[in-house]
């Protein structure tokens, strides 16, 4: 049910997460209750159904997909020790479109994780009714975001002002998550940290942006970070297994054709399995994710 084609062309600032190098372009998601989730995703987070079949639906944000919902009635629920998805993490373009969710989420008494404000980012957090993370953020403007001197990025974890975003916000009719939403991020969670080091950064090309204890962030183009990987629930777990509930996979997407033929060849030297048919690349990650490259 895999949708093969580029997102929707949308207008997008030149410094934007989707239109650097590489990026995360949709997640996939195996879930126990096909029907309740794929309507919680439309009703709270704001996805529109894309495509559907029996056994999936593709739900995106103005007809740019962003995350697939499959059903598998063998799929054992997931151990919150295995690797897989920390939160996937959906960007609005600004922080009206932030504030907008926010009262939507009120509304509909939605209960929130957390909100943090990570200098470089705003971001509001949560879970789906089956305890798969999310992320509701927007991107602070670049010239705001401070580089040190080894290139990485400077990022914190400090509260948020729910009470000043919601009461900037807008209020009225909620349409769903605005024209130009992405998937800006996808935080995984691994066994071990070189390990993904080994493979994101020394595999995948992908520069490492940050570290935060027992956490690595992976970017292009020197965005904050489209990959981050951590161990603070799953140090040391064995690789998922293929009839799990939760992430079952994601894409990265690059720009430049040449720049994945360059990780192809990569993944050939470092003896990494990956299968071509259509212009889409297959593998497996170290941790039993699956992973698509394409151009």
């Amino acid at each position: 049910m895999e949708n093969t084609t580029g997102p929707k062309t949308t207008s997008l600032p030149a410094d934007h997460a989707v239109a650097m190098p590489a990026f995360v372009e949709r997640s996939h998601l195996v879930v126990q209750d096909l029907q309740a989730v794929s309507a919680w995703y439309q009703r709270i987070v704001g996805l529109s159904p894309i495509e559907q079949s029996k056994s999936g639906v593709t739900l995106g944000a103005a007809g740019r997909p962003l995350l697939t919902l499959t059903s598998d009635g063998n799929a054992a629920k997931a151990p919150r020790s295995a690797p897989g998805l920390f939160h996937h993490a959906f960007l609005v373009p600004g922080r009206k479109e932030l504030g907008r969710w926010l009262a939507h989420a009120v509304e509909n008494g939605v209960r929130l994780q957390g909100a943090s404000d990570h200098l470089v980012s705003e971001a509001i957090y949560l879970a789906d009714p089956e305890g798969n993370g999310i992320e509701i953020y927007r991107d602070r403007p670049r010239d705001e975001w401070t580089y040190q001197e080894d290139g990485t990025v400077a990022m914190n974890t400090l509260p948020l002002d729910l009470q000043a975003l919601y009461d900037e916000a807008p209020k009225g009719a909620w349409n769903g998550l605005a024209d130009g939403t992405t998937i800006g991020h996808i935080h995984l969670q691994v066994s071990d940290i070189p390990q993904a080091d080994a493979f994101f950064r020394d595999a995948l090309g992908l520069d490492l942006m940050a570290r935060y204890p027992g956490a690595s962030f992976f970017a292009s183009g020197k965005y904050h970070h489209h990959v981050a990987a951590n161990i603070w629930n799953s140090r040391g777990a064995p690789k998922r297994e293929g009839n799990m509930t939760g992430l079952a996979g994601y894409t990265i997407r690059f720009n430049d054709a040449a720049a994945l033929a360059a990780v192809i060849r990569k993944l050939d030297a470092l003896e990494i399995a990956a299968s071509g048919e259509n212009g889409i690349h297959s593998l497996t990650d170290p941790w039993g994710i699956g992973l698509k490259l394409s151009a």
